[in-house]
């Protein structure tokens, strides 16, 4: 159990693309896909540039869990390039 990490925890991650520096906000922010089986198959990042306002439209994005890299103590990375979020 040691490699394993609970959402609560990975909620607070910071999301950030290798490619281009680009911060996606935290996972709490966004949402995962899970499979029948319970396992994560991908990411869906927010697209929207302001944190946070009432009245904005969340736009989601796709992101396969092949294009997460690494988890560290605080960040998710992924590898992802520009035109594959579009």
């Amino acid at each position: 159990m040691d490699n394993n990490k609970f959402f609560s925890e990975m909620e607070r991650y910071e999301i950030i693309n290798i490619n281009d520096g680009d911060k996606y906000s935290f996972l709490g922010n966004n949402d995962v896909a899970i499979d029948e089986e319970g396992n994560l198959k991908l990411l869906l990042l927010n697209n929207s540039k302001n944190s946070f306002s009432l009245f904005s439209k969340n736009d989601f994005f796709e992101v396969s869990w092949d294009c997460v890299k690494k988890i560290g103590s605080k960040t998710i990375i992924i590898d992802m390039e520009r035109e594959y979020n579009k």
